[in-house]
C-alpha cells in the first residue's frame, strides 16, 4: 500500500494532507524517515507519525446496484456519481472495481483495499462477468450460430487478437445472457457489434460467485466469505 493511502487509512487526514506531512519528513517506517508519498508499506511494518505508531483501519468491501444514468466516478459529470448513493465515512476513500458505462446498471464493488481489486481485475485471474443483454434483433433463428462464436472468440474492431472464449445463454428472442472473461472497453458492446446487432441494454448481474442481491441504489456490506472468494483464484487461473 502506498505510503499516503495508509497514512490516511490510519489517522483523520485526507490525501492532501498526508502527502504533506510525509514530504515534510514527519513519518518514519522501521525508523527510517520517508519522503516518498509512493513509498510502499506493508501491514507489518512500524509506521510511526509524531511518535505514535499508525495502525490501519480494517478494509470496507461493498456491493451497490448502480442505477442507470449514473457514473462509475466519485465526482459528478454529466450524470451523478454513484458514490451518492453511499453515506458512510471517508467515502472518497473507496474505488471502484470494475467501472460500468453510465447507461450500464447492475454490480459494482467498491472497497478500499486494493491488493484486493487488483486480484479480481488481474487477467490472469479470468474473473467471470455475467451480464443481461438486451438486443436490438432477435438472435432466436440463429441461436446455435452465435453461441458457437461467443465461444470460439470474436474479433473486435482495432483489436489485434480475438476476444476469450465467452458463454451466451439465450434467454428470449432479443434478451440473453454474456459471461466473459476479460474487461476490455466497451466489450460486450463491441461483441455484438461485431456479429451486426446492437445491444439496447446492459445489466451485470454477477462478478465470480458473487451475485448482486440488492434494489436498485441500494448497497450492503460484503461479508468474509464473499471477500475471500472473489479473491481467491479458481483453478483455471492458478494452472
Amino acid at each position: 500500500m502506498r505510503l499516503d493511502k495508509f497514512i490516511c487509512k490510519s489517522t483523520e487526514l485526507n490525501r492532501r494532507q498526508a502527502s504533506e506531512c510525509i514530504e515534510r519528513g514527519e513519518i518514519s517506517v522501521n525508523g527510517e524517515s520517508i519522503t516518498d508519498v509512493r513509498f510502499q508499506v506493508h501491514e507489518s511494518n512500524e509506521v510511526l507519525y509524531q511518535g505514535r505508531r499508525l495502525v490501519a483501519r480494517p478494509s470496507r468491501y461493498i456491493m451497490l446496484h448502480k442505477p442507470i444514468h449514473t457514473l462509475s466516478s466519485n465526482v459528478d459529470g454529466d450524470y451523478p456519481s454513484l458514490f451518492r448513493y453511499i453515506d458512510i465515512e471517508r467515502v472518497e476513500d473507496l474505488h471502484i472495481v470494475g467501472r460500468l458505462d453510465a447507461d450500464t446498471t447492475g454490480l459494482v464493488l467498491l472497497t478500499d483495499d486494493g491488493r484486493w481489486s487488483f486480484d479480481i481485475i488481474r487477467p490472469d485471474k479470468q474473473c467471470e462477468k455475467t451480464y443481461r443483454v438486451t438486443l436490438r434483433d432477435p438472435i432466436i433463428e440463429n441461436a446455435a450460430e452465435m453461441i458457437a462464436r461467443f465461444a470460439h472468440g470474436l474479433q473486435l474492431q482495432n483489436e489485434k487478437t480475438l476476444t476469450l472464449p465467452a458463454k451466451l445463454e439465450l434467454v428470449t428472442e432479443k434478451e440473453v445472457r454474456l459471461t466473459i472473461t476479460e474487461g476490455k472497453y466497451h466489450q460486450v458492446k463491441r461483441m455484438f457489434a461485431a456479429v451486426g446487432n446492437r445491444v439496447n441494454g446492459l445489466h451485470r448481474e454477477q462478478i465470480g460467485k458473487l451475485r448482486l442481491d440488492v434494489d436498485v441504489g441500494k448497497w450492503r456490506y460484503l461479508r468474509e466469505s464473499e471477500i475471500k472468494r472473489l479473491s481467491t483464484p479458481t483453478p483455471e487461473s492458478t494452472a
